[in-house]
């Protein structure tokens, strides 16, 4: 089985390398400033069974192209969801058509690549493992969870005996693999554990247990998981257990339970995720990018809000609120330290629907 990582981050390595170990041939797609020092060293992964490295069958910048000379059986995508549209377009212009697992967090990628080679193709995958970068191709796991789930975008048969193979490949890499039918349950469950002190956290420059200690911020955030489930159901879309979390009891009570008593549950909840650490969208405001992946997360929530007439003013706002900071149009010392100031723009958003 051959298969083509797109992206070397912290999760592409882990997984390039988990596959290696089970007898792929795994090339790599990377970006141009990596790409010599990628031909030239080994991928190391650092766990809990030591450093563990693999060599990848060819390296190179261009899907399409590694495509035409190494036909891969599997694709799998560990980009930035902002990213996901290069994918697809490189693949809409090969005639090849591999499967195409996406192991992004958010929910629309598996859409999109969709558009390029056909639902049968592609399949939804989450990981619960941190994983942090040490250098490029090196990587560490920061908490050794090794959860992965798995599932068809459709029920065909052939798809569903990739998932399989794929699965087997993970669990013999040390992964505790979870077989699930419905994709979008996968990823709209994923997509729960996300948004928890993500796009707050990076706007007020708080890690999570700040956030959920702060009657304000915290209380959004209850607002905003209530959103994304209401939104779930209207879409038919149900909550499922993953990564060790019972999301299916543990929903009902924060949908019900008033604010003051759900905060500490969900800090409990996040803190066992993230611990200290800050999401990924601080570190993205921090560098000063212009892209984050929120527009698959709230903006997700309230993209398919707004389609199944469920309103979400809080998950629109963080969306709104992330994108203007990261374009430079709302300074970032506008909303750091002032959650005042967010729930001030729910307000507003409240009152315009």
């Amino acid at each position: 089985m051959k298969a083509i990582v797109v992206g070397l981050g912290a999760i592409g390595t882990l997984v390039a390398v988990s596959l290696a170990e089970q007898g792929w041939r795994v090339a790599g797609i990377v970006r141009p400033h990596h790409l010599d020092t990628l031909r030239n060293r080994p991928l190391r992964v650092e766990g809990r069974e030591g450093t563990r490295s693999a060599r990848l069958a060819r390296v190179d910048t261009s899907l399409d192209a590694m495509l035409a000379a190494f036909p891969a059986d599997v694709v799998v995508v560990t980009v930035k969801s902002y990213d996901t549209d290069t994918v697809a377009l490189d693949l809409e212009r090969t005639s090849i058509r591999p499967y195409v697992l996406s192991l992004q967090n958010g929910v629309g990628n598996e859409e999109r690549l969709a558009q390029a080679v056909s639902p049968d193709r592609v399949l939804a995958g989450v990981l619960s493992t941190p994983v942090e970068v040490l250098a490029v191709g090196h990587v560490r796991v920061a908490r050794p969870s090794y959860k992965v789930g798995l599932a068809p975008m459709t029920q065909q048969e052939a798809s569903r005996r990739m998932v399989q193979a794929l699965g087997q490949s993970f669990a013999g890499a040390g992964f505790c693999v979870q077989y699930v039918d419905d994709y979008r349950s996968l990823k709209w469950t994923k997509l729960l554990l996300n948004i928890t002190a993500n796009a707050q956290s990076a706007l007020l420059g708080w890690p999570p247990a700040k956030v959920f200690a702060h009657p304000i911020a915290g209380t959004l955030e209850v607002r905003a998981w209530r959103e994304a489930l209401a939104v779930m159901r209207k879409l038919g879309v149900k909550v499922i257990s993953f990564g060790g979390y019972p999301l299916p009891w543990l929903t009902p009570l924060i949908e019900r339970l008033p604010p003051a008593w759900v905060r500490p549950l969900m800090g409990k909840f996040a803190a066992s995720g993230r611990g200290s650490k800050m999401p990924s969208v601080f570190l993205d405001l921090e560098r000063g990018r212009q892209r984050t992946e929120i527009p698959w997360l709230n903006g997700a929530v309230a993209r398919y809000g707004a389609e199944v007439g469920v309103p979400t003013p809080v998950n629109t706002v963080l969306n709104a609120l992330v994108a203007d900071v990261a374009a430079g149009r709302l300074p970032w010392s506008a909303t750091r330290d002032h959650p005042e100031f967010i729930l001030e723009r729910v307000r507003e958003a409240v009152s315009n629907e």
